[in-house]
């Protein structure tokens, strides 16, 4: 480990100049979330890169968490991706969205690559109240499926739905100081 590579750009950065560059984005970008922004055993960069950005973005940890209650108790964000087929059980996932929310952070409950139209994770997000949804774009008919069966949820829920929208990110972003 010890350093980062754009091959395509042929650049090496160091854990701290890889830290630097996330934060020079966010200040030059509208950036709110960054996913993995370093290697899953990169715990010095994960902390360096929350100290620069953790009160002002959503820091998302998949791959650093794999869905895993011992790696979330170690973990150094404020969002973790939750995958049901990651952890193991329906339980397992249960109780990381829950020591995640405990702990501040947003779960964002998340389909894998290749999935079926299965649509449990969208019952899973709205019943664990995650208040994300992570399935990818409108271009393929299982993530359709997912996005469309949220719409049928909000629809049977009536006027108990409730979009939480852009104030979701309020929980681990403080609002800007008016003057």
């Amino acid at each position: 480990m010890g350093t980062y590579c754009l091959e395509l750009e042929q650049v090496t950065f160091t854990v701290a100049e890889f830290a630097q560059l996330m934060e020079g984005w966010r200040n030059r970008y509208p950036i709110i979330s960054i996913e993995d922004p370093m290697a899953d055993t990169d715990w010095t960069g994960w902390q360096m890169v929350h100290e620069k950005l953790g009160q002002r973005i959503q820091l998302i940890g998949d791959d650093l968490f794999t869905t895993n209650i011992r790696r979330i108790e170690r973990g150094i964000a404020n969002a973790m991706l939750i995958k049901l087929n990651q952890i193991g059980t329906v339980t397992e996932t249960l109780n990381a969205i829950r020591l995640t929310q405990e702990a501040g952070w947003l779960p964002v409950v998340s389909a894998r690559s290749g999935e079926t139209e299965d649509t449990f994770i969208s019952h899973l997000a709205v019943a664990t109240n995650a208040g994300q949804l992570k399935v990818d774009s409108f271009s393929r008919s299982e993530r359709m499926a997912k996005w469309n069966e949220v719409i049928r949820i909000e629809r049977h829920l009536g006027a108990n739905a409730r979009l939480i929208g852009a104030d979701l990110f309020r929980r681990i972003i403080p609002a800007p100081a008016r003057t």
